[in-house]
This record gives C-alpha cells, structure tokens and sequence, in this order.
C-alpha cells in the first residue's frame, strides 16, 4: 500500500493549496476539514503520517495528536501553527510531535519534513514486520480471514504483539474468534514450542478453583493422596489463556494479580514459591471497565492485563469479508468430513451476504457445516435463495457490499467509493436506492 498523508484543516484554501503541493511533490494525500474522520483511518497498520492545524472548531490538533499517540505512538504527527501557537508547538513536540511548521510555510519546506516523516515512518512499519515475521511464515491470514481495513489491521498488531512477551486482553463479541486469535499468537511466538493451556473461568468448580489452577502438595485437603501440578505450573514456558476473565470470582482475581505481578505461584499445602515463565492472555465478551465500576472486576487487575488490547471485529462491522469467509468455511467442512468440493450456489452466497450473524464466526461456520453435511442451512433464508429473480439477487448482492463497506469504513463516504472504485454519485445514488445512510453505518 503506498504511503498517504492526512492533511487536516478547517480553512479551506489552506488545506487545498498544501495537498496541492503535497501532490505535486509525490505523496498521496487526503484532505480532511475535521479532526474526527481521522481518527477512523489511522492504526496500529496504518501507512503514513497525520498533518494537522493546530486551531480548529472541534477537536484542535493538541488532541487530535493525544488520541493518534494513544493508538500508535510512532505515527509522525506535524503540527500546523500560527505565530502566537509557536510556544506551544514547540511544547507539543516534547510530547512527541514530530516537527512544526509555522504560517505561512514554503511549499517545499513542507514536502521535506513530510518526506522525512514517512521515511521514518517506513522504517517503524519495517522493523515491525521483520521483529514479527522472526524470518518465517505464519498461517495467520488463514486462521484469521479478511480483506477489510479491520482485519488487515488485527493481523498486523497480532504479528507485531506477538514479538513481544507482553500481557494482553482480546475484547470481542461471542464468536468472533478470541481463542482463535490467542492460538495464533502463541503458535507465531518464541513460546510456540511450549504449552499453549486453555483456562475457562466460567466453567471452573468453585470448590476446586485454587487446586485447579495452582496445583495442590499431598495431604493439602481430604482426597488430596499425591501432589498434582496446577493448570499454572503446566504452562511453564508457554501462554495461559484466560477465557471470560470477566467471570472470575473477586477473591481469585486477588491471587492472579499477585502470579502476574510476580510471577510465582504457590500450591495449596504448600510454603515453596515455584517460578512461572508464562505470558498471560486474557478474553472477555465487552470491556470490562462497567464491571470496575460495579465492583465485579478489580481495577488493578485490568491495569495489568490490558497493556495491550486486541478488539475482535464482528461479522456486522465487516460485512464485505463475509462471502468469502463462507467459502473458506464450506471449504474446511468438506475436508473435515472428508467430502468432496462442493459448489456453493451464487443465490445462496448473495443470501448469506445479505442476512445477519448475530453469532458471528462461530454461527458462520455452523452453517456451512449444515450446507456441506447436505442439511438444510435455514428453510426460510434457503428458500428466499431459492426464489429470487436475478435482479433481486444482484441487487441483494450489491447492497450488501456496499453496506459492508459503509460499516468498515465507518461510515467515511470518500474511503467507501474509492474502495469500491466507483464515482461519488454513483455511490450517493445507490445508497439512497438501497436506503442506505452513512450515519448508520457508525454504529452496526
């Protein structure tokens, strides 16, 4: 993908004259007269730098630059400043601006330091893929399918993360594939030779939690006859998963913050403290922040656990992948069940496109095992297939893509019709024909 510059300013005439000189210096750039629709471009992935005035209605630069940092440090932000701003400019680059240019600039000044900005910028980006990639091939764009900016960008901080040892937590909807993505990680690691250990904290005896997890020495409680290795101690070396940490009872979760703060563990009956080598994931089905406030989940505990975040996406917010997922689905399905390839009617893909999936991924897959396994998948939604003219398939089809692609973009109007390369008016025209609104699309 080649580098872009996002150009922010709310004087017109400015804003058309810089991305004028930008352009003609090189760079691609988009022009934004707002703070906020950048905030829906940039990521962990993202491939360029942010250009920004400094006094703005809304939100101004200052802040626009705080909320960039807080999701990738290492994007250059340049600050654009009046002359009565200089002082503060100079402040904000203490903070991590990466330069400042003063009103009014010189067209080249600007394509310089630009030039400078994305050079340093492609020198992060490749340093992470060669820290991630670790001179090998990975199966996480298998495991983890997807074309749309929301899944390029997960796989990308995945790859990244899991050239670390750092603790994280992966936030997502049921179904949309958190374990999925912690066995991925762990398998692309340097701990991908050592145990990988599954723990549901929902599903775990209450009168055997502490036993479960940290082990126990003989004699420890009645029935306890040989000393046994916790769930913890398994691990050793390895990645502990822990899944709807959400559920864990308040007074264990006092005991997990000690084990990851300290990284020993000590078994029931015992006095002897074992060194634990492990990295900590953990899952839950929404933020945990409301169960903070409730008093369920301590505060401190997901201070540690949430150094790094991974937010799954659901199927809603990337609507455009979900043909093509089916596809790979049915295709997984047919060599489970050792059957042959089977072809997937294209009224029953326009009808799978268009119809929701509350159940995400997991509620996917079920669907295409039903289709490969010969059972119907769904007598309505099979029927509707079924009967559909053409034109109405066609048009399902269409609507479909381009809500999908009005929901991954998040409802930005210019990154939908240059994503699916057609002319503003075109899209305007269809989105009121499908009675699709971009105001929507924010919030699936």
């Amino acid at each position: 993908m080649k580098p872009v510059i996002l150009l922010v300013d709310d004087e017109e005439e400015l804003r058309r004259s810089s991305s004028q000189a930008l352009d003609l210096a090189g760079f691609e750039v988009r022009g934004f007269a707002s703070a906020e629709p950048v905030l829906d471009i940039v990521g962990y992935g993202f491939n360029g730098i942010v250009i920004t005035d400094i006094r703005m209605p809304g939100m101004d630069g200052m802040t626009l630059m705080g909320r960039i940092r807080d999701i990738d440090p290492d994007i250059p932000v340049l600050l654009v400043t009046g002359h009565a701003d200089v002082q503060l400019a100079v402040k904000a680059m203490r903070e991590g601006a990466y330069d400042f240019l003063e009103k009014p600039f010189n067209a080249q000044h600007l394509a310089d330091i630009a030039a400078r900005a994305l050079d340093r910028r492609q020198l992060v980006m490749e340093n992470r893929r060669l820290r991630a990639a670790a001179g090998k091939r990975d199966d996480v764009e298998a495991r983890l399918p997807g074309r749309t900016p929301a899944m390029v960008d997960l796989r990308y901080r995945l790859r990244a993360i899991a050239a670390t040892d750092a603790d994280l937590l992966i936030i997502g909807d049921t179904g949309t594939g958190k374990e999925v993505a912690a066995r991925a990680l762990h398998d692309i690691s340097s701990r991908a030779a050592k145990p990988f250990v599954a723990i549901n904290c929902a599903a775990l005896p209450a009168t055997l939690i502490e036993s479960e997890l940290f082990g126990h020495e003989a004699g420890a409680f009645p029935g306890a006859l040989r000393a046994r290795f916790g769930k913890f101690e398994h691990a050793r070396g390895g990645t502990i998963l822990l899944d709807e940490i959400g559920s864990m009872p308040l007074d264990l979760q006092a005991r997990l913050l000690r084990v990851i703060d300290e990284r020993v563990i000590t078994r029931l009956g015992s006095n002897e403290a074992v060194p634990l080598d492990v990295r900590f994931i953990a899952t839950s089905k929404a933020d945990l922040d409301s169960d903070v406030a409730a008093g369920q989940f301590r505060a401190d505990l997901l201070y540690r656990l949430n150094m790094v975040t991974l937010r799954m996406p659901s199927l809603a917010a990337r609507r455009e992948d979900v043909p093509l997922l089916f596809l790979q689905l049915v295709n997984e399905a047919a060599a489970r069940y050792r059957r042959d390839a089977v072809d997937v009617p294209q009224a029953l893909i326009a009808e799978i496109a268009r119809r929701e999936w509350p159940g995400n991924v997991r509620e996917l897959r079920n669907a295409a095992d039903r289709f490969v396994l010969g059972l119907e998948p769904d007598g309505d939604w099979a029927r509707s297939a079924a009967a559909a003219t053409l034109a109405d398939r066609v048009a399902d089809f269409e609507k479909s893509i381009i809500a999908g692609a009005l929901l991954a973009h998040r409802g930005s109007l210019k990154l939908v019709y240059e994503s699916l390369s057609i002319s503003r008016k075109t899209l305007y025209e269809k989105m009121q024909k499908y009675g699709l609104a971009k105001d929507n699309a924010r919030n699936p």
